[in-house]
């Protein structure tokens, strides 16, 4: 084959084909081309390995690690507080309410002015009885005269020692009378001043029941009045619950928020069941230097039976599917971690944690975030 091959690669388009630009010769040129696609397609090839489809990424998601606390079995009840050191107060008359001076929760001091029963009534007695007063003064006067005419008469044997005797036992009935009346006059004036109702002691005011033009007797309870120091807690548990109650367990105080303000021990039990309530009767002592509390006041208060470890969830680590209760776990997998979904139980809330029953155990990396993106099996970062 004779002549001068001219050949000229001019583009490859990375398909394994070249185009020659033949001057002389054809088939010098073909020979070439077919050498030098052969080489192109064979410098051409792939790295298997980088060609191999890679896994799905790693998801980062935010971890707890789960601890076992301490969680109470109680439960709420409704209690009221009294002080150990409260006094009742009671009129000592009978009447109608026409003034109140104080109001709830007011301190004062001794001899201040609680209440005023209307006291027309007695002051009209009192008055009666002043004017009956004046007139056997005055006929005591009359018979002293006559008593002493008639000694001057029996000494000068003009009347007899029985018409003597007559005269002063007048003047002593009449005597009598005067002092009985003067005596009772007294009283009645003593009386009215039970009229308006004092503070006997200082103290703060506790609940007023009664209201201005209320009638009161002397077994109306018109207000308490407290001294002051700590308070007692009255409970009633129900009957069925009287197995599990026991000198000395934790009962606490609660605020509206329903945490609690202060812990007491129970003190004392009471040895019978309530017949007509059919609930038991338990007392605790509550400390009240900071005055938080006030006599007769209602609170709720949370009964300690037992105090057991669990471990603990928040409440954004759960999900709900189907009627069942799920959470992510990270588990480690070689140099990687992945995302489990573990069916559980869990029980009561507190606060914002779920208390786990079945499913997790203290040491496990519980996942609290992004949990509407994770699925079973999938590899994880996981994040403190």
């Amino acid at each position: 084959m004779t002549g001068v091959v001219r050949c000229a690669v001019v583009r490859y388009y990375g398909v394994g084909m070249l185009v020659l630009k033949t001057t002389f010769g054809s088939f010098g040129c073909l020979l070439v081309g077919f050498f030098l696609t052969c080489g192109v397609l064979g410098c051409g090839k792939s790295n298997p390995k980088a060609d191999a489809p890679s896994g799905p990424q790693a998801f980062p998601v935010k971890v707890l690690m789960v601890q076992a606390q301490t969680v109470p079995e109680s439960t709420d009840y409704l209690a009221t507080l009294k002080s150990r050191n409260a006094s009742a107060l009671q009129p000592q008359v009978e009447g109608q309410v026409i003034k109140i001076f104080v109001h709830s929760g007011q301190r004062v001091d001794a001899g201040t002015p609680i209440l005023e029963i209307d006291p027309l009534k007695q002051q009209a007695t009192v008055s009666n009885q002043e004017a009956n007063y004046k007139s056997k003064q005055a006929t005591l006067e009359l018979n002293r005269i006559e008593l002493e005419r008639r000694k001057k008469l029996f000494a000068a044997g003009v009347i007899s020692r029985a018409e003597l005797d007559q005269a002063q036992g007048v003047y002593d009935s009449s005597k009598a009378d005067v002092d009985a009346l003067e005596a009772s006059i007294r009283e009645q004036k003593v009386q009215l001043h039970y009229y308006t109702v004092n503070a006997p002691t200082s103290g703060m005011i506790g609940d007023i029941p009664i209201h201005i033009g209320d009638r009161v007797t002397t077994q109306t309870l018109l207000t308490t009045l407290d001294h002051g120091g700590a308070l007692e807690a009255y409970v009633y548990v129900p009957a069925e619950k009287s197995a599990n109650v026991r000198m000395g367990m934790s009962i606490d105080v609660l605020d509206e928020a329903g945490k609690p303000m202060t812990r007491a021990r129970v003190d004392f039990i009471s040895p019978h069941v309530d017949t007509g309530t059919q609930t038991l009767l338990l007392k605790a002592t509550i400390p009240n230097t900071e005055q938080k509390f006030r006599n007769d006041q209602q609170v709720h208060a949370r009964i300690i039976w037992s105090e057991h470890k669990v471990p603990m969830i928040p409440v954004t680590a759960v999900s709900r599917l189907s009627g069942k209760i799920f959470a992510f776990v990270a588990e480690g997998q070689g140099q990687q971690a992945v995302a489990r979904q573990r069916v559980i139980q869990v029980g009561d809330l507190v606060g914002n944690d779920y208390v786990v029953l079945q499913g997790i155990q203290p040491g496990d990396r519980i996942i609290v975030s992004n949990l509407q993106l994770l699925i079973d099996g999938m590899p994880v970062i996981p994040q403190s």
